[in-house]
């Protein structure tokens, strides 16, 4: 029997939903489309950041000297890069109505600026009982070590979890610990797939 629920943030409760701004960030920096993303998220850098081995704060001073932008200017991209993000309301009005029946949990691979995005700019965080960051522990999915840790932290085994995440190889990872795990897109109705597996809200 499930008893917790576990998802990823980005790509599952905050999704870019508008690429528009991303895009007119990268033309009027003369940036290939997608470049923007491997600079915040691929290079070595962002992987030195979100495995917390770099601040959040070393990761945009490095974006912003490697753009050759001033303090404005780099503020001027975060606020354009981030943009079109959105909080997947319908998904988290959903994952607040299995409380308390369920234990919810997040595992992100993030700077360590999550909890602030989860509690200043998305006040999500009240609705989970564990947050797990890549920054916060220095391991990043699809390691299985991160998993564990969450599992251990929650009193649960794996075989007692759901877990959602947008990417396919840290999917496999949770099932390969034996964790339910879904493969999270915007199409995924993810009530009904819960309900398959006998996750449904309580009354």
């Amino acid at each position: 029997m499930i008893k917790t629920v576990i998802f990823d943030v980005g790509g599952v409760l905050i999704r870019t939903e508008d690429r528009t701004p991303r895009r007119k960030l990268e033309q009027r920096l003369g940036l290939q489309p997608g470049e923007s993303e491997v600079l915040v998220f691929n290079e070595k850098v962002g992987n030195a950041a979100q495995l917390g081995k770099i601040t959040s704060a070393e990761l945009w001073g490095w974006v912003q000297q490697k753009l050759g932008l001033d303090d404005a200017g780099v503020a001027q991209f975060q606020q354009e890069f981030f943009g079109g993000d959105r909080l997947n309301t319908s998904l988290m009005a959903y994952i607040r109505s299995l409380r308390p029946a369920y234990q919810t949990a997040i595992i992100s691979n993030a700077g360590d600026n999550l909890n602030r995005v989860i509690t200043e700019i998305y006040p999500i965080a009240d609705a989970f009982d564990l947050v797990v960051g890549s920054a916060y522990e220095g391991v990043m999915k699809p390691d299985a070590e991160i998993f564990k840790r969450t599992l251990t932290r929650l009193g649960r085994r794996a075989e007692e979890t759901v877990f959602v995440d947008d990417f396919a190889h840290n999917v496999d990872a949770a099932r390969a610990l034996g964790m339910h795990a879904v493969h999270y897109t915007p199409a995924t109705d993810v009530p009904a797939v819960f309900a398959q597996l006998g996750v449904v809200p309580p009354g």
